[in-house]
């Protein structure tokens, strides 16, 4: 038998995998992945020691001698991170259910939450779990399935060409769906067009291997990708027949005598919300059911999140951001009407605190400037901008800067903000939710 199949035969009698030694289920697998700044390897010794059955390694110089008694659970390998992948491609040929990717540049999250809770009305459904969408998170998904599970949605994420080939080689989806192409990791694309030819390869693989794709037909780009591959199976649908209002309570949305009440935030969640019917109707969910699993989905982890304070009514949405989705969300802010205040029944007025967007490279300052200048001319009380970029680019302008979000924090403490209708808005890595208990 080979190491694969030795392991895999490992993993099957206790599914149980780990790729950190300070968490460990006594029993379980320890992958010794490497980083830039970590190697696993050197804490095997410790994963074995805190009840790991076995430690799979690929340096040699870590192995105990042969005569220890630790010396059989470890499994040496030529590279952890292949072997990881390789195994749960294993998996998932073995469990033989049916498999939907989504990428895009936003949306992949919600939309894969919706399409979860759809799906789950029919199948025992499993899906990715919080941001375990790269080269390691999607082995790590897979590997998460079990024999009960029926259906597997798979969030790929990617800020580089050929990342999510990979992904495809891994997972070897039946069904994708690109939520969009938007101006998101241009600096590891390459610019625009980068990330249209990276996302584009979740529709190559399906096309090549004769898997079907859902898209929005009423976005053009996508229609314009799904033309230049005439023999990929695509399913179309449509998110302009769906007609949008804002409720205190999300966005309700209403077709053809269909209506929606979500806990959603945005208007451009009509988007996500059509992708969820159209896999529901595809899959011949009742309407009933589909529109039951989208009201029951309550967004979390500071994604569209509207949440009421006892001092204001703040709209939470800093787990991401890019170009594309700051200026939905301003879109959004902006056009909605604003909300009211329940102990004064007075229209609260708009702010905004909105943080660096990362990962854009070279258009980085163009980005961020064309931001400030739409600011400039909109409606709005306040704004706060976090972030060295959005401090560089705003110096002509008399907007509040902040380097980081803990001196956004020191100023909030000694100028508070009371009776706004707020939107949060910023890249992961500036953490602007830290700010949220001030508010």
């Amino acid at each position: 038998m080979d190491t694969l199949h030795r392991l895999y035969e490992l993993f099957s009698q206790q599914p149980r995998l780990s790729t950190d030694s300070r968490k460990i289920d006594p029993g379980c697998l320890f992958f010794a992945l490497r980083g830039e700044n970590f190697n696993g390897n050197r804490y095997a010794a410790a994963a074995l020691q805190a009840g790991a059955a076995w430690a799979v390694v690929d340096d040699p110089t870590i192995l105990p001698p042969a005569s220890d008694a630790t010396y059989e659970r470890y499994i040496a390998v030529d590279n952890v991170l292949e072997t990881l992948q390789a195994l749960a491609t294993l998996h998932r040929q073995t469990l033989g259910i049916p498999i939907l990717a989504i990428t895009g540049s936003n949306g992949k999250t919600t939309t894969k939450e919706l399409i979860g809770r759809v799906l789950s009305r029919r199948w025992h459904t499993s899906i990715t779990q919080g941001n375990l969408n790269n080269h390691i998170g999607v082995p790590l998904t897979l590997l998460s399935m079990n024999r009960q599970t029926e259906f597997g949605i798979v969030e790929m994420g990617a800020s580089h060409r050929g990342e999510i080939a990979r992904l495809c080689e891994i997972a070897q989806p039946d069904f994708g769906l690109i939520t969009n192409i938007g101006l998101a990791h241009l600096e590891g694309f390459g610019g625009p067009d980068g990330v249209k030819q990276g996302k584009g390869e979740l529709f190559d693989y399906l096309a090549s291997v004769g898997k079907t794709a859902f898209y929005r037909q009423d976005d053009d780009t996508l229609q314009a990708m799904i033309t230049e591959r005439p023999t990929l199976k695509a399913i179309p649908y449509r998110a302009s027949i769906l007609h949008g209002t804002h409720t205190d309570t999300g966005l309700e949305v209403h077709e053809a005598g269909l209506t929606i009440r979500t806990h959603l935030t945005g208007d451009y969640n009509r988007n996500n919300i059509a992708a969820a019917l159209a896999i529901g109707h595809y899959f011949q969910i009742p309407t009933t059911e589909i529109v039951a699993a989208i009201e029951s989905y309550i967004p979390d982890n500071n994604r569209s999140q509207r949440a009421v304070t006892s001092r204001n009514v703040l709209i939470l949405d800093a787990y991401n951001a890019n170009p594309s989705s700051m200026n939905a969300a301003l879109d959004n802010f902006l056009r909605e009407e604003s909300a009211i205040d329940p102990a004064s029944g007075q229209t609260l007025p708009r702010s905004v605190i909105l943080g660096d967007m990362r990962e854009l490279g070279a258009w980085a300052p163009q980005a961020h400037r064309a931001i400030v200048e739409r600011l400039r001319t909109a409606d709005l009380q306040h704004v706060f901008l976090v972030g060295p970029v959005f401090c560089q680019v705003a110096q002509d302008t008399a907007f509040p800067t902040f380097a980081n979000t803990a001196d956004l924090c020191l100023y909030l403490q000694t100028h508070p903000l009371t009776g706004q209708l707020i939107l949060i808005k910023g890249s992961r890595g500036i953490q602007l939710e830290q700010a949220v208990d001030l508010l």
